[in-house]
């Protein structure tokens, strides 16, 4: 009987170990995911301020888009 106790009470102390291993990835992956999402926050954020930028700018003539490709050849 004492045996099975043993064997037991070692199996307990593993998964009770293995439960705060997984406790504490899953804060980390939690904490991930939180930065993450500010990331894509900031990058959508960006992306709506270049778009409306975008939308106020004229877009430049078929004369100026070649006169600024000879520009950039001659630099």
């Amino acid at each position: 009987m004492t045996d099975l106790r043993t064997r037991l009470t070692d199996r307990l102390a593993v998964l009770r170990r293995e439960a705060e291993l997984g406790e504490e990835r899953l804060r980390a992956l939690e904490n991930d995911t939180a930065v993450l999402r500010e990331t894509l926050l900031r990058i959508a954020g960006a992306t709506q301020v270049l778009h409306e930028v975008l939308a106020e700018t004229p877009a430049p003539s078929e004369q100026d888009a070649a006169a600024a490709g000879l520009h950039a050849e001659a630099g």
